[in-house]
């Protein structure tokens, strides 16, 4: 792809917003401080034909965080699996774009997601289906630092590290917020990096994770390790609402908020830098 990873950064919240702004609800925060890892994925890291969904040997993402449903929805319309105006359609009735991901609705969407811990076992169940299949395939799965909390969490972890399933690139979305405050108040998950590489894995952490040229630098970091018979978790330190001060203020309040079309509006001029 040669269009620049910034700018298909901003399509892509400007998209998010507006969706979500069409709607009046969403999970807005998480979905912004995910942007920069989706353009780095899909426009540059995988191996996907938009025109090809289902091809065979296709790379795949697990977004497991699935209430994030919104932003990869976005990257999707913009990477050509389906026609933008789909947008409009999210979490109303007869859409193909549900509020979490649903792979039997969504064109590109490989793993329906949502119950929070399960998406993430999922991604090790595909990565070791893909290394028996011997498909050649690089796994991607997203998870989130409140969904870090999950024992789940660490028991697909732990199964991950004993198969050895080095095509698996796993990424932790550590906006160190969740629904009811500060990650580190609820149950704090730190330090994240020593779990990560105690539990076997390779551990890479980027100290800015809504940094595109970081996010792309840690990714390619990431691909040097498979098949080095260690599955990678790549940690990155984002902020949620990224790209939007007033929804960044909100803190955890940007969880799930109503957001108009107005304010979207207001949101979009932001990112555009028209204000």
């Amino acid at each position: 792809m040669d269009r620049d990873l910034r700018e298909i950064c901003k399509d892509i919240r400007c998209d998010v917003m507006t969706c979500i702004g069409h709607l009046g609800v969403g999970h807005i925060g998480g979905c912004l401080s995910l942007v920069e890892l989706l353009a780095v994925l899909y426009f540059k890291e995988m191996h996907i034909d938009p025109a090809e969904p289902k091809m065979p040997g296709r790379d795949r993402l697990v977004c497991s965080k699935g209430h994030a449903g919104p932003a990869v929805y976005a990257t999707l319309a913009n990477r050509g699996y389906f026609d933008k105006a789909e947008l409009l359609t999210l979490n109303q009735s007869g859409t193909h774009l549900p509020s979490h991901c649903d792979m039997n609705l969504t064109t590109g969407i490989d793993m329906t997601t949502g119950s929070l811990g399960q998406g993430f076992s999922c991604a090790v169940g595909v990565a070791l289906g893909s290394k028996l299949e011997g498909d050649g395939a690089t796994i991607y799965a997203i998870v989130g630092d409140g969904e870090s909390q999950e024992g789940q969490i660490w028991e697909a972890a732990m199964f991950a590290a004993a198969k050895k399933l080095d095509n698996l690139i796993a990424f932790t979305d550590y906006n160190k917020l969740q629904i009811d405050g500060p990650v580190s108040e609820v149950n704090d998950i730190a330090p994240l990096a020593e779990k990560w590489s105690a539990f076997g894995w390779n551990v890479i952490d980027v100290e800015d994770g809504n940094d595109v040229d970081l996010v792309e630098a840690a990714v390619e970091h990431a691909k040097l390790g498979l098949g080095g018979g260690k599955p990678t978790m790549v940690i990155l330190n984002t902020k949620k609402g990224c790209g939007v001060k007033w929804i960044e203020d909100l803190g955890a309040g940007n969880h799930n908020t109503n957001i108009s079309e107005e304010q979207a509006a207001a949101a979009i001029a932001e990112i555009r830098g028209e204000v």
